[in-house]
């Protein structure tokens, strides 16, 4: 009897120890850090209209580098962008503003630039399903490459036509 005892103990024992390690470990109190958030919705990608130009954060705008606009997530934010078609993921900074004009009217909620839409595979098709993780909120702030900060970047984006605009 002794023996099933010592064994309904350390079964208790042993469950109780599981529960407590698969809980999700809540925020702490002194942590300054939101929890992740997630959205889901369409993106498209811009690009070659806007190649060379500032962006909203005060960056020269590359196509080829992994960056996208976001119309309400701060300046810097780090994003993860799965493409929900293919299941191809990508890590991108959020350095604009958008996307705006007639595919921010059919619902997209993430502009990514033609490299990034390389990447995930939907040049061709020009929108596609995603889900958008952030990793990093960012500060609003503009940073050279040296990581200087150089400005705050609290500027509507230049040009009159829509970045999302420029679909293949």
């Amino acid at each position: 009897m002794r023996a099933h005892s010592s064994l309904g103990s350390w079964l208790l024992a042993t469950t109780a120890s599981l529960t407590v390690a698969l809980l999700p470990a809540a925020p702490s109190a002194e942590s300054k850090e939101p929890a992740p958030t997630v959205q889901l919705g369409l993106a498209s990608w811009y690009g070659p209209g806007f190649h060379g130009r500032e962006t909203a954060s005060g960056e020269i705008f590359d196509q080829r580098d992994m960056v996208a606009a976001h119309r309400t997530l701060p300046l810097g934010s780090v994003v993860q962008v799965t493409n929900l078609e293919n299941g191809r993921r990508l890590t991108l900074r959020v350095i604009d503003r958008g996307p705006y004009g007639r595919n921010y009217r059919r619902g997209t909620i993430l502009d990514v630039s033609r490299g990034a839409a390389r990447r995930l595979g939907f040049v061709r098709d020009g929108i596609v399903k995603v889900r958008i993780r952030v990793l990093e909120l960012g500060d609003n702030r503009y940073r050279d490459a040296s990581g200087a900060e150089a400005r705050s970047a609290k500027r509507k984006p230049m040009g009159g036509s829509a970045p999302s605009d420029d679909v293949e």
